[in-house]
């Protein structure tokens, strides 16, 4: 499963690379994966199709990493910022992994609670090592943490037809939103997950290996009078940026902490510990200097990161994190960490290659999210 480069180290393939290959796919660089960016139908099409319909994503490169023993999830609940106690075995939770003196996010990832002896995290592919060797550093006696990141796939069945495909090969649907079940498919083992990164209602399915290919192929085949389209990682883009998630590396990082992030709604503020509970509390309190917040096009610009944002021509603010042009809403979109002395709802400029186009700000999401429909 690597894919030998001749200019740095070998990049990780996925269990189902033959597939894309066969499918015409366009591949890049994603922590230390090569992954589909698009196919031949291109990143519009796909968008599309799963605000639409249905599509399927490959997000193999995805970390997986087991947190198992007496305590396990006491001390994930420990060290993570969400509240473990809010939810039942059985469900998943978006949570936050921060920096103990800082406050910044070393990674955000989905806790899956199996049982108080058993959580299975999900970090972003680059971030995985880190995560598990904070955990491992600090874990109790009898509490083993688990890099499992090379064997298993995550298939994500995305758009309004996910339900559909997915009883089509026998796999469980209905659930809850941020619930999962284990299944079997083939004679194997797979977790049926009510999650995604798309902001419609969908499903992450994480197997082993072995089966990954049969299950890519089953799943393709049971949407194909859906009109299921497979879908690289520039439509997960464009369709998160919608949504108004935030990713790691670009929105937020070990320099953002959660206040800053709006992500304040995933720390248990209430409970006696986690990685940096101590400064977060402190700037909750006396209020974070800047917020992720996001610009909608008044114009026909379409915002790249790295792109300047400014109040006034002579008055830089900051700078573009995410940005990108909505399939959806076709206009430019974008997301950005803006002082907080601006007023929420002001027009900025943004440098686009020399222009300076104008952008509103607004509260994200930019598309109304159907992910809890039943």
């Amino acid at each position: 499963m690597s894919d030998t480069t001749t200019d740095g180290p070998a990049l990780l393939r996925s269990p189902i690379h033959d597939r894309h290959e066969a499918l015409g796919a366009k591949f890049a660089e994603f922590g230390g994966w090569s992954m589909p960016l698009e196919y031949p139908s291109g990143t519009v099409k796909e968008h599309t199709a799963v605000r639409e319909s249905v599509g399927i994503f490959d997000v193999s490169h995805l970390g997986k990493a087991m947190v198992v023993g007496p305590g396990a999830a006491a001390y994930v609940n420990a060290t993570l910022t969400n509240d473990l106690g809010r939810i039942a075995p059985g469900k998943a939770q978006y949570t936050l992994c921060c920096d103990d003196e800082t406050g910044g996010i070393v990674d955000d990832l989905i806790a899956y609670f199996h049982d108080d002896d058993h959580v299975l995290l999900v970090p972003n592919a680059a971030n995985t090592a880190e995560v598990v060797r904070r955990l491992q550093a600090t874990a109790p006696e009898g509490v083993k943490v688990v890099d499992h990141h090379r064997d298993y796939a995550v298939l994500a069945v995305q758009g309004t037809k996910s339900d559909e495909v997915l009883a089509k090969v026998g796999l469980p649907v209905g659930h809850d939103y941020m619930s999962f079940v284990e299944a079997e498919f083939a004679g194997s083992g797979v977790v049926v997950c009510r999650t995604g990164y798309t902001g419609e209602r969908g499903y992450e399915l994480i197997a082993a290996n072995d089966v990954a290919a049969e299950l890519w192929d089953a799943l393709m085949a049971a949407g194909e009078e859906f009109g299921i389209l497979a879908c690289g990682l520039g439509s997960r883009d464009t369709l998160r940026t919608e949504m108004g998630y935030p990713l790691h590396g670009q929105d937020i990082s070990l320099d953002v902490t959660p206040n800053q992030g709006r992500l304040g709604w995933a720390v248990g503020w209430q409970k006696e510990a986690f990685w940096g509970r101590d400064v977060l509390l402190a700037e909750k309190e006396e209020g974070p200097k800047r917020l992720l917040r996001g610009l909608v096009a008044v114009g026909r610009g379409i915002p790249r990161p790295g792109m300047r944002v400014s109040l006034t021509p002579d008055v830089p603010l900051c700078e573009i994190t995410s940005g990108t042009f909505s399939p959806t809403l076709r206009k430019g979109i974008g997301l950005a960490l803006v002082p907080t002395f601006v007023n929420p709802e002001a027009e900025l400029g943004v440098d686009v290659r020399g222009r300076r186009e104008i952008f509103q700000l607004v509260k994200p999401p930019f598309v109304d999210p159907s992910v809890r429909e039943a």
